[in-house]
């Protein structure tokens, strides 16, 4: 048995965020934002280690994809990762709250 992958809801509000804003430009491009975005997060089960280390948050982990930004954690006893941001990396940084 591998990894699984979980998503917040602050994640999952994060996903459908940027999933409606962009839907109002173009809902078909909207729609594969959303599922690459969560493809890329659901790849995590094969190297969950290979996003980066967020500074000053141990265990906290981030993987890019475009504009977007993965924040994640892994338990490695459990093999459960959990997506706890989404942050599309063109916003304002100082309104990014992280655990």
């Amino acid at each position: 048995m591998g990894y699984q992958v979980g998503l917040t809801d602050e994640a999952q509000e994060d996903l459908g965020a940027a999933v409606r804003f962009l839907a109002e430009k173009s809902p078909e491009a909207a729609f594969r934002l959303g599922n690459e975005l969560l493809d890329a997060a659901l790849s995590l089960v094969v190297f969950p280690r290979r996003g980066s280390p967020v500074r000053r948050r141990p265990g906290l982990r981030k993987l890019s994809y475009r504009h977007h930004l993965i924040f994640y954690q892994v338990n490695e006893s459990a093999q459960w990762i959990e997506v706890v941001r989404i942050w599309d990396g063109r916003r304002n940084p100082a309104d990014l709250r992280l655990p």
